[in-house]
């Protein structure tokens, strides 16, 4: 079983998350912490906790979720675990820094590439990955089948949806990815997004003004 644990990191307001279990593993997922005290805060939960850190995974690679990449990967040892059509916005990230004038080091090191239906295990907890493109070109939630939650990075959000006018966007197929592979969960479903508070997939379905009347 899954504990959810969220940080609201950087100045764009990003949450990242932090899945752990009773055996003390755990995983990082969009690790957004831009300032030191940020990645104080992250490392002290997870030691004050007895946590240990086994996947990094990211949903998509805009700038705001892949902030605390480096740091938690040399911190950990880690991997970074993420769809292929997502790294060439891992290579852009650092420009897209300077132009909000964010500047950070990029991870640049090992890739292990995610795909639709790949299974993640963390002790008796499962992950799959739901290939979800639209808001970028390799958008992947992370949904726990038996707990019924998603971590849903920039696709879905309370009564709104990811944006797609930045490069690799587009809005067509984020409403596809949105109908077609989260709609159909259950509603009691929980969506934890890359901003704001959680929802559920039966609210959007009823309340999203984006896609909820249109289905």
């Amino acid at each position: 079983m899954f504990l959810v644990k969220v940080f609201i990191f950087s100045p764009v307001q990003e949450n990242t998350y932090l899945l752990y279990n009773d055996q003390k593993d755990c995983i990082i997922i969009d690790p957004g912490c831009y300032f030191d005290k940020e990645r104080e805060e992250l490392a002290s939960f997870i030691d004050l906790n007895a946590l240990k850190p086994k996947l990094l995974l990211n949903t998509h690679c805009h700038l705001d979720h892949v902030f605390g990449n480096k740091w938690v990967s040399e911190e950990y040892g880690l991997i970074l675990h993420l769809h292929e059509k997502e790294k060439p916005v891992l290579d852009y990230a650092p420009t897209s820094g300077l132009m909000w004038n964010l500047p950070f080091d990029n991870y640049t090191g090992e890739l292990t590439y995610v795909r639709e239906h790949d299974k993640l295990k963390l002790g008796d907890g499962e992950l799959e990955v739901f290939f979800t493109p639209g808001h970028s070109p390799g958008s992947v939630v992370y949904y726990c089948r038996e707990q019924q939650f998603v971590i849903g990075g920039d696709v879905l959000f309370r009564m709104s949806i990811g944006r797609t006018d930045l490069p690799g966007g587009n809005h067509e197929q984020l409403i596809a990815s949105i109908k077609n592979r989260l709609f159909p969960l259950p509603d009691e479903t929980i969506v934890y997004p890359g901003h704001g508070d959680p929802t559920t997939i039966g609210f959007e379905k009823k309340h999203n003004p984006f896609v909820g009347m249109s289905i």
